[in-house]
């Protein structure tokens, strides 16, 4: 039993630890490498973010995933780790 225990605390403190170790996301000032680097729910974060800054409203779902097709292209080509994904075409 102290064995459970011991380990699923163990198992706690890992996960804490490894959450902390993730892509910074910031809107519309995400760098390119952190994005590529980000899960899908942190890139729809950082994306749904960017949009409702530049327009003042929650963006429509169809426009969230446009968006993120753009700047996934243009982190990849285009762009440099450096470079904002603010800064990738989009409506």
């Amino acid at each position: 039993m102290k064995a459970m225990t011991g380990m699923a605390t163990a198992g706690l403190a890992l996960g804490v630890l490894l959450s902390g170790c993730g892509a910074k996301v910031e809107g519309g000032d995400t760098s390119c490498k952190d994005y590529l680097k980000a899960n899908d729910g942190d890139q729809q974060t950082a994306v749904s973010k960017m949009l409702k800054d530049e327009k003042g409203t929650d963006a429509a779902q169809l426009e969230i995933t446009g968006t993120k097709l753009s700047v996934q292209t243009f982190c990849q080509t285009a762009g440099k780790e450096d470079s904002k994904i603010k800064e990738a075409p989009h409506l």
